[in-house]
This record gives C-alpha cells, structure tokens and sequence, in this order.
C-alpha cells in the first residue's frame, strides 16, 4: 500500500507500506515529513517528476530507516516527488521519470529480465559494444 503526503513545498512524498499506517503511525509520518499533509486518495492526479521506479534513492534508504528507529512498522520505500507543467518538463533522465500521475502501482516493474549472455571473447565484445575497457580491465575480467 502506498499512502501520499504533500510537503509544504509542494512535492508529494510517497510512503510504501506492507500494512495500512494506523492514526499514531500517520501522525509520526507527518511530524517526520515537516508537517506534511496526508492526501486521503490512493492516486494524486498531475504531472511530476522523481525517481525511477527501479532506483532506491539513497534518500529513501535513509527516511526508511528512521522510520525504524522511531518504532514505526512496515515501511519499505519512501520518495519524494516534485510537480512539474506537463510531459515536456525538464529533469534528469538517467536518475529521474516524468510522472503523469502518482498511484499504487508507482514502485511496480514491469519489465521482464533479459537472458543473461555468456561472453566467451570479452576483448570482441568489448569491440562489438564501446564498451571501452582498456587491455587491463580486459585481462581481469
């Protein structure tokens, strides 16, 4: 379950759960998040930019943690995101998505894995691909 939060700034802080947050739980969560407004929706609808959905932010690994030691349970992942004018909006792509909306499905992947490759001749792959290994990274591999 993900419950969403409005900063004052704005940005909506999503909250991911294995167990539904009960009052004393939510009331942590706003003290923790700055006084942040719980949004009692299970999607905000506009346009936001944040982190990939296959990237833990560093962010979110620190917030989870204090989450922990102030004795609150079941918390997995918490991002911030920031809103943005539309689907033309600048952000970094290689850290970042644009957003059309927030929902329960924001952290889902829904991308299948690809077969691993066995690689008998690392030097041609490396050719093959701009890897740009130099000769000793080459030799170790």
């Amino acid at each position: 379950m993900i419950r969403f939060f409005r900063t004052t700034q704005q940005s909506v802080i999503a909250v991911q759960s294995v167990i539904a947050p009960d009052a004393e739980t939510i009331d942590k969560l706003i003290w923790l998040l700055g006084d942040a407004s719980p949004i009692d929706k299970e999607n905000v609808e506009a346009w936001f930019s944040g982190p990939r959905k296959e990237m833990i932010t560093p962010w979110s690994t620190n917030a989870v943690e204090i989450t922990q030691n102030m004795g609150i349970v079941g918390v997995q992942r918490m991002e911030e995101f920031f809103p943005v004018k539309g689907a033309d909006a600048i952000y970094d792509h290689m850290l970042q998505a644009l957003y059309n909306g927030l929902d329960q499905q924001l952290f889902t992947i829904k991308h299948n894995p690809e077969p691993i490759l066995e690689i008998d001749d690392i030097a041609a792959y490396n050719e093959a691909e701009g890897l740009a290994l130099n000769t000793d990274e080459i030799e170790y591999l």
